[in-house]
């Protein structure tokens, strides 16, 4: 049970289903007991806070709707036992509500915590985004409620001023700026974050503009407050125009990576080998920074293959192609004809390679065919998989296993139900990483139990390894892990059954993968999503001409023109459906084949669909994606038992 007063008053259920709580006098004997902190409330009390002139029989209408609210908030309660949540106390009521389960009494214990820059952002990020409005919304105007809002109001605002000083401490000075511009527009007199706006401006270059923030500032305080700027601004002022060096510590390290750069590039003649190693070391780094970087690192990459193998130095060609160890979570190839020629080019290296080579070398090879062959038919991506995990456990090479972890990974989509397996290599990956630093592969742990997690319906599992994940990017700077974990959370939404909030999740998540460089996993995925979201809810798909259903369109045809009442074609393009690829979105288009076969009728692809999803019974179909899902696939497993007899002999 959780309850809501960050905004409007709320209830959900332990499923995350909102709970009615009837009229605006219930829902204000609610909030009343709430901001009593478990504390007895007399029925006198909220009398007089519910009525200025109470009528008659005031106190019989406070314990009817106590009565309601018993009902609402605990529906399996035998008749004639007592409360265990709104309970009678003496003359009164309280709500014994858990510390965690309202949203104000979390927050504040967010606010409270002291922690690390890099995981107080995470939580306070977290934290804020509870908010659904002002506090107590619709009781701005009640005596009983003011003095509760003031003090949450002010403690946001003190966390927004928290958020933006731990994003200037690791060097989130860009992202910090357009929240702190909001803030004290809406809020001039808050010298601290006008402080905090003039310093984030500074970290990004903008000394101008910090300058004139200050004055801005100066002019508001003094002209309509009559007072002079604090120490802090007066101090960050003279600080600036003295550029002082202690304002920006990441400008030092921008001239020692200018100083290395250029020393490098007097000592090391441009043909040398070396070089070449160099740059693949630079693209692997490049590659998880996203957008332009991830599409700059996978062009020179291929780049830098072509020319070690015309160096005809087949050790160099080994270790630049081996090099490039960047974890990978979507099992559908960014650039599939790209990824072809890295394969090819790793097999002309592995049959040419030198007998007596490091096996490391013979096994990073592997692990790089594995990954590029994600997707694709055939043996050996699963075989490069298995001999490329068996060298690294032999070798005791922790970089190798977790390279040939997330090879072993992308080929783990030979049938249905295979998501408490993928969840173990999870879990191995995020132990052996956090072991041995391995930062990117330990984020790649998590996102992969992430995904798992979501499959086997283990949601407060699945959301430690999002805010995992989540501080982890925040601490090393890796942009592209908040484009998973907010698609997670709209995954969230969807899951709990909030269609129309889940709908709006799902189009600001697509809105991050604009430019993120993942075309692999952008086009097509949003329609997607929603038409999941609307067939779990016995929706037609949608029937606008223009959507571009990418990939998915073979599976979304049929269903699209039984949405325009052409039965006949919809049952052609049924028959004509291949199988799903064998990847994270496997058990989704099984689900929406088999949706579409039983509306048509065909006998014949429902008992495919049927035995395709029989071994992932226990899962949530797409769910395993960490994206989206279609709800339980044992329903989908019902209904074609239903509708096709045969099918049951499966």
């Amino acid at each position: 049970m959780r309850f809501g007063v960050l905004g409007p008053v709320a209830a959900w259920d332990g499923a995350g289903e909102p709970i009615a709580l009837k009229g605006p006098r219930h829902r204000a004997v609610l909030a009343r007991l709430i901001i009593a902190r478990r504390r007895l409330v007399p029925v006198t009390r909220l009398v007089d806070d519910l009525w200025t002139d109470p009528p008659v029989g005031a106190v019989g209408a406070v314990r009817t709707f106590v009565a309601a609210l018993r009902r609402a908030l605990e529906p399996e309660r035998p008749p004639r036992t007592p409360a265990g949540l709104l309970v009678t106390e003496g003359p009164g009521y309280a709500l014994r509500a858990e510390p965690d389960a309202v949203d104000a009494w979390r927050f504040e214990q967010a606010v409270a915590a002291t922690l690390p820059p890099e995981e107080e952002l995470v939580r306070l990020s977290e934290a804020l985004g509870w908010w659904r409005g002002p506090a107590y919304a619709e009781f701005a105007e009640e005596p009983w409620a003011r003095a509760e809002r003031s003090r949450l109001a002010e403690l946001r605002l003190h966390a927004v001023e928290r958020q933006a000083e731990a994003r200037l401490a690791v060097g989130l000075a860009a992202k910090a700026v357009p929240d702190l511009d909001a803030h004290v527009t809406e809020h001039p007199w808050r010298e601290d974050a006008w402080r905090l706006l003039a310093l984030a401006l500074y970290r990004t270059g903008r000394q101008g503009d910090a300058l004139a923030v200050l004055r801005r500032a100066r002019t508001l305080l003094v002209e309509q407050l009559g007072v002079d700027p604090g120490p802090g601004l007066r101090r960050l002022e003279a600080d600036i125009l003295h550029q002082a060096s202690h304002l920006d510590p990441a400008a030092g390290a921008a001239r020692v990576w200018a100083q290395t750069a250029a020393a490098y590039d007097r000592t090391v003649a441009s043909g040398a080998r070396a070089r070449l190693e160099s740059t693949v070391g630079l693209l692997r780094n490049l590659a998880v920074t996203g957008g332009t970087g991830l599409e700059a690192a996978r062009r020179h990459r291929e780049a830098a293959i072509t020319a070690a193998e015309e160096l005809g130095d087949t050790e160099l060609t080994a270790r630049v192609i081996g090099a490039y160890d960047v974890p990978a979570i979507w099992t559908r190839s960014d650039d599939p004809r790209q990824a072809a020629r890295v394969v090819a080019a790793a097999e002309r290296t592995l049959a040419t390679l030198p007998t007596g080579v490091h096996e490391s070398a013979r096994a990073r090879l592997l692990a790089t065919i594995a990954l590029e062959s994600r997707g694709t038919h055939g043996k050996r991506g699963p075989q490069a998989a298995r001999q490329t995990e068996e060298i690294a456990r032999r070798l005791d090479d922790p970089a190798l296993l977790a390279f040939a972890l997330n090879g072993v990974f992308m080929q783990t989509f030979d049938r249905a139900g295979l998501a408490a397996r993928r969840d173990e290599i999870g879990a191995e990956l995020v132990a052996l990483s956090a072991r041995h630093g391995l930062v990117t592969f330990e984020v790649l742990g998590h996102l992969i139990r992430l995904q798992a997690l979501s499959a086997l319906a283990d949601f407060p599992a699945a959301d430690r390894h999002a805010s995992a994940a989540d501080r982890l990017a925040e601490r090393h700077e890796l942009p592209l892990v908040g484009v998973f974990t907010q698609w997670y959370r709209a995954l969230r939404l969807a899951a709990a059954g909030q269609a129309p909030v889940a709908e709006a999740a799902y189009r600001e998540a697509a809105a991050l993968l604009d430019g993120a460089g993942m075309p692999g996993l952008e086009r097509g995925l949003l329609p997607l999503a929603l038409l999941c979201l609307r067939v779990r809810h016995g929706l037609p798909a949608p029937t606008d001409q223009g959507i571009d259903w990418g990939p998915y369109r073979p599976w979304a045809r049929p269903l699209v023109l039984l949405a325009q009442d052409r039965r006949s074609e919809a049952a052609a393009a049924v028959g004509r459906l291949p199988d799903p690829p064998r990847d994270l979105l496997f058990e989704a288009l099984w689900c929406l084949t088999a949706r579409a076969a039983i509306a048509v009728g065909d006998q014949e692809m429902m008992g495919r669909a049927h035995a395709e999803l029989t071994p992932a019974a226990g899962e949530l179909a797409g769910a395993g994606s960490g994206l989206l899902t279609l709800g339980p696939v044992s329903s989908y497993i019902a209904d074609l038992a239903d509708h096709n007899a045969p099918a049951r002999s499966h």
